[in-house]
């Protein structure tokens, strides 16, 4: 999968593909309807995303609580587990928030990528002010000779499966609901920075990352599974939050203890999906009933994870 960031210059392999159009954040199994549906109405032609960077809503909003489920490497990662062959990511700003939608159609779909095919979901939105809706866009692409596949949206029990409704479960604690409607874990891929090392003088040293722009799910402890930048994967328990027994101020962080790991990942990147939540956030008295918690919450992740859990 290859990754462009200017679609002014695409390389001319680059251009000419079946591409589905969104922010994509997530990747959720909605998502993966919309790239089956480019990729099954001209299996022909290679498989290209258009998304954009930074997300619009951090442009729009940009005093709002992070709320990103996956960040630029998280999602291309993604992307291509689903088969996607170009990622064409579009630097989103205010000047491009004032582009119409016969200019995006014309300039960046028709123009830039040389697309031959397009597919979105049915409340797929461009332009000025969205002005542009899927009837606009079959329209100016047709009169472009691009086709377009409107996918409709993917539902379970619960209803339709939606990004927002992603975030929802994971601030309300429900990881598990999170996996099946992404279909595979959620992860937060931070670079590892160094912490006080309290974890270390009570038997549990932790890799601390910061959730940056990523959403913040709900506080507390949770059964975690870590990729290492080696490729490799280690079981681990880990803590959200502000740490209220050491009163470490009001931004949380992520700290993740591995089992039976001893190597130094300080700078590098890891990734720790969410896969059960232990309990929420509490103050204890004082490290000792601190370490008793911390090591009845590593037995519980260890059975948890061995279950499959």
């Amino acid at each position: 999968m290859r990754l462009f960031t200017d679609w002014h210059s695409l390389p001319e392999e680059a251009r000419g593909a079946s591409v589905a159009l969104g922010n994509f954040d997530g990747v959720h199994r909605g998502h993966a309807q919309v790239l089956r549906g480019a990729a099954a109405a001209r299996p022909d032609l290679r498989l290209a995303v258009l998304t954009f960077e930074p997300h619009p809503r951090e442009v729009f909003r940009p005093d709002d609580p992070p709320f990103r489920l996956t960040l630029s490497t998280e999602r291309a990662a993604a992307l291509a587990a689903h088969g996607v062959d170009f990622v064409y990511e579009m630097h989103f700003d205010h000047a491009v928030s004032l582009m119409t939608a016969e200019a995006f159609v014309a300039e960046v779909l028709h123009g830039g990528l040389g697309a031959r095919h397009l597919a979105c979901g049915l409340d797929f939105a461009f332009g000025h002010r969205r002005g542009g809706d899927v009837a606009f866009l079959a329209t100016a692409a047709a009169a472009r000779g691009i086709g377009l596949t409107v996918v409709p949206p993917l539902s379970d029990a619960e209803g339709v499966i939606s990004s927002t409704r992603i975030r929802r479960a994971l601030q309300d604690g429900y990881p598990e609901r999170a996996t099946a409607e992404l279909g595979r874990a959620w992860a937060i891929r931070g670079v590892v920075a160094h912490g006080d090392k309290r974890g270390r003088t009570i038997g549990f040293p932790t890799a601390n990352v910061a959730l940056g722009r990523h959403l913040e799910p709900a506080r507390g402890v949770y059964a975690v599974m870590v990729a290492l930048p080696d490729g490799s994967c280690r079981k681990g328990v880990a803590n959200i939050g502000r740490r209220p027994t050491v009163n470490e101020g009001p931004e949380s962080r992520l700290e993740v203890h591995l089992f039976d790991f001893a190597g130094d990942l300080y700078g590098q990147e890891i990734g720790v999906a969410l896969h059960a939540y232990l309990r929420g956030e509490q103050k204890f008295a004082g490290l000792d009933a601190l370490k008793a918690q911390i090591a009845v919450d590593a037995e519980g992740a260890r059975a948890l994870l061995a279950a499959g859990g």
